[in-house]
């Protein structure tokens, strides 16, 4: 882990679509272990490179992650690292 994580929130859309579809629940658990060993998933180099400037400074870490090419999550750290929430696009 490269960085400490708080506490870990997943909002209600990811956690009903994980109790419904057991391939997505694989999917976010991978997609967690990416974000907090420094893999940003599906974004661009200049967010990636932010991510990597964000761990020296101390400012929010934020991934993105592609499921079956229609659904998207996204995991964000805030900036004091005290909480990770996990959810979708449509709910930031």
């Amino acid at each position: 882990m490269k960085f400490n994580i708080g506490q870990t929130v997943v909002t209600n859309g990811v956690n009903m679509l994980m109790h419904t579809d057991y391939q997505f629940r694989n999917f976010v658990t991978k997609s967690f272990e990416r974000h907090i060993n420094g893999d940003w998933g599906d974004l661009d180099e200049e967010d990636k490179s932010a991510n990597e400037d964000a761990l020296k400074n101390g400012d929010r870490l934020f991934s993105k992650y592609n499921y079956n090419g229609d659904v998207s999550i996204y995991i964000i750290t805030e900036w004091d690292r005290s909480y990770t929430t996990i959810l979708f696009p449509e709910e930031y």
